[in-house]
């Protein structure tokens, strides 16, 4: 059984590929779908935005689909960059020009009032018209620079108190166990498991 992530997103195909190990399922990207059309992300939340990318790359390709939008929320600055997350800086997207931009509008902001969160919610829809939603949620400080090699996005400047790391400073099976994407890809996974059995 094939099963679509609806991204472009190869970290995230990871991270789902490593969660449904041993499940009978193949997982496709977008990338193997080259004349996929562009999605526009106009929902005003992450759950629209999620439902919007699954509704669109069912009916186009005819498979289960996993959707997810997620990003980042900072107290300070109201909530944003929120659904913006992806291009804060601007298009073309760039983690780096969104860490820059994220830094400089938090500049003087003192620690304790750093507080944010990435949030993810999930959508799963299948081509008969079935649809489900879960969201996750992990909370944490921005750092005032970059630690750590790993993951993607703002994972450098995400700092994790109850841990003492970075987003960036986790091992994959560390970001699986705790991460907003794994937390709603994990209340997604009975309803999944369940589609795919038919």
């Amino acid at each position: 059984m094939e099963v679509l992530l609806a991204t472009a997103n190869q970290g995230k195909v990871k991270e789902l590929k490593e969660m449904l190990k041993g499940e009978d399922a193949g997982i496709l990207s977008l990338n193997d779908f080259p004349d996929f059309p562009d999605i526009e992300e106009n929902g005003a939340t992450f759950a629209e935005n999620a439902m919007i990318k699954a509704r669109t790359a069912a009916l186009f390709t005819g498979l289960v689909t996993l959707a997810d939008d997620s990003g980042l929320e900072v107290d300070a600055l109201m909530g944003a960059p929120g659904v913006y997350s992806a291009r804060f800086a601007g298009i073309p997207k760039n983690d780096g020009r969104n860490i820059d931009k994220l830094l400089a509008e938090l500049q003087g902001v003192p620690e304790k009032e750093r507080t944010a969160r990435f949030r993810c919610c999930l959508a799963i829809v299948n081509p008969g018209g079935r649809e489900y939603l879960t969201e996750g949620k992990v909370e944490g400080l921005i750092l005032q620079s970059r630690r750590g090699k790993g993951g993607f996005g703002y994972d450098p400047v995400f700092y994790l108190p109850f841990l003492h790391k970075t987003m960036a400073e986790l091992s994959l099976d560390e970001k699986n166990s705790l991460s907003h994407r794994a937390q709603a890809f994990r209340k997604g996974m009975p309803v999944l498991k369940e589609l795919l059995k038919g």
